[in-house]
């Protein structure tokens, strides 16, 4: 008789979806809290001031989520009614914080085209900007940028493309806000410090509870005053968390222990897109020279095949595919994100072995498709 087959199961829908390390829980259990609220706490407060100080910028507030960071940013740059804020049409601003600034801050949204880069066209950025001496027309109050773009394959913008955004917005008085939910993954490709990446943004959010492996939590770091601002609006949003230590203990051990090991995140994902690319498949294709980080992007070339469809075959396991396969069969679990294209997404836990599973398992239901 064989060998039993132990079907594993690698979850690459997100790396939201990661979980503490043994440090952070230890880190959790043993943390000294207070009333954060009263700004009592002091896991919290030295949380936000080694996330500031990382970022160079002069203070850091702890939120439960990147979009109410992103929510708090936007409240405070756009605090005049009528404000208009630019950004990009694939941001995660615009398309899934279920229209937060207009529902709750009251802020028109004008998206640009992203080009598959992650940028925007400056020039067509600078047209949309509003005359604000006409009484017609809202205040343009705010500028965001997504680093990295994640609907746009996880890329990282380029510093050159971020320094002219930054000599442009500061020739019209707009300030800059950064949705950096994985803002480190962009430091760690582009080799530099993550506060020369943020340098010219008057406010930057970040994610623990991504890449970093934290179970939840956000920063927004910005100037003293637009700090205590923004400290205020977060009480209103219901995001003052009292003995909130328990949680930011985690995110100061992310900070410390999981930012430069991102890199194998990277690596592993770059395997599975060169596997891909090298398959020479005909419907499955990938952006292999401009993968970036740790999310990779398969678009599909095909009208008989969904991205849905060809997601649901890869959770699922076949007789053949065990019998082919064998210890390397796999359920893997991947997202769509149009009808034809899908998303994976690399962080921690994902092992070397967990890798070759998936790109085991992605030949074979390719193959499958190609030889329909």
């Amino acid at each position: 008789m064989g060998s039993k087959i132990n079907i594993r199961a690698v979850d690459l829908r997100s790396d939201t979806v990661s979980k503490p390390t043994e440090e952070m829980r230890k880190a959790m259990f043993e943390a000294v809290v207070g009333d954060d609220v009263y700004g009592e706490d002091p896991t919290v407060n030295a949380m936000e001031e080694k996330a500031a100080a990382i970022l160079g910028k002069e203070s850091g507030l702890f939120v439960p989520s990147g979009t109410m960071a992103n929510l708090l940013a936007i409240m405070v740059h756009c605090s005049q009614r009528g404000s208009e804020m630019i950004c990009g049409e694939m941001s995660h601003t615009f398309l899934f914080e279920q229209g937060g600034p207009a529902q709750i801050a009251g802020v028109q949204i004008w998206p640009l085209p992203n080009k598959p880069d992650g940028t925007f066209d400056l020039d067509a950025m600078e047209e949309r900007v509003r005359d604000h001496a006409d009484d017609h027309e809202p205040v343009t109050s705010l500028i965001c940028v997504e680093n990295t773009q994640n609907w746009c394959g996880g890329k990282v913008l380029p510093l050159k493309w971020l320094d002219d955004l930054a000599t442009r917005a500061k020739q019209l008085s707009i300030p800059l806000h950064m949705d950096g939910a994985r803002l480190f993954n962009a430091a760690v490709y582009l080799n530099v410090p993550a506060s020369r990446i943020v340098r010219d943004f008057a406010s930057v959010a970040f994610c623990v509870s991504k890449g970093l492996g934290a179970p939840v939590g956000a920063i927004l770091a910005g100037n003293r005053d637009f700090i205590r601002k923004g400290r205020r609006l977060r009480k209103a949003l219901g995001g003052g968390m009292r003995q909130v230590g328990i949680i930011a203990a985690a995110g100061t051990i992310a900070l410390d222990s999981m930012v430069q090991r991102l890199v194998e995140d990277h690596r592993r994902a770059n395997a599975i897109g060169k596997a891909i690319a090298e398959s020479g498949s005909k419907i499955f294709q990938v952006d292999y020279k401009n993968l970036h980080t740790n999310i990779l992007m398969i678009n599909i070339n095909s009208k008989q095949i969904t991205s849905k469809e060809f997601c649901d075959r890869l959770a699922t396991v076949t007789e053949d595919e065990t019998a082919t396969l064998g210890q390397n069969t796999a359920i893997i679990k991947i997202c769509p994100v149009t009808k034809n294209s899908a998303r994976l997404v690399t962080y921690y836990e994902i092992t070397d072995s967990d890798v070759e599973a998936t790109i085991q398992k992605l030949k074979f239901v390719m193959h499958e498709y190609e030889s329909c």
